[in-house]
């Protein structure tokens, strides 16, 4: 069995993760609401993806990014009602032990950690299950709210991209943070 085979078959493993506050698992169509919610405002999305401006726009989302190819992608729900606040995947490198994280979360619930939370538990499948050596994530540089939860999680900052990113027509740079398989055992 490869490399490629064997983080498949981990994230396949992973498909509902456990933490103290979340339930991380698949996303589906009935989160169309939920992600509605947060998809369809401007701030929140105003660095990841264009505005969804229809629940129709959010199904289909839904279907053709997080249902198409579902593994290492993951709905953030909260245990105690229930609620989809937001998504993270990791993308897994075929041809090298590292992997990048992406997020997105309900504005109405930043600043209580659950981003971090979810972060870390992805983090900790990439380096104790997955064999990754790197997990690296990128955050436009007006974007510095994402750029604190990856501080939270133990990423270091390790430079500038110029021109990087092409964010709804704007062509911005981005700032790479990653975490080392050696920073995460310490």
């Amino acid at each position: 069995m490869d490399d490629k085979e064997n983080k498949l078959i981990c994230l396949a493993q992973n498909q509902v993760i456990e933490t103290e506050r979340l339930r991380l698992r698949p996303v589906t169509l009935k989160d169309t609401a939920d992600m509605f919610e947060y998809a369809s405002d401007e701030e929140t999305v105003a660095f990841v993806f264009p505005r969804q401006e229809t629940i129709e726009d959010t199904r289909k989302s839904i279907v053709l990014y997080f249902m198409e190819a579902p593994l290492g992608k993951y709905g953030i729900e909260l245990k105690d009602t229930r609620k989809m606040i937001g998504t993270i995947d990791i993308r897994m490198s075929k041809n090298h032990p590292k992997g990048e994280i992406g997020y997105a979360s309900n504005k109405a619930y930043w600043g209580n950690g659950y981003v971090p939370e979810a972060a870390r538990a992805l983090i900790k499948i990439g380096f104790e299950e997955a064999g990754l050596v790197r997990i690296e994530a990128y955050h436009t540089e007006e974007n510095r709210k994402s750029g604190r939860v990856m501080e939270k999680i133990g990423m270091k900052r390790e430079g500038l991209l110029r021109n990087h990113a092409e964010v709804k027509g704007k062509i911005m740079n981005s700032i790479l943070y990653a975490i080392t398989k050696e920073e995460y055992k310490s």
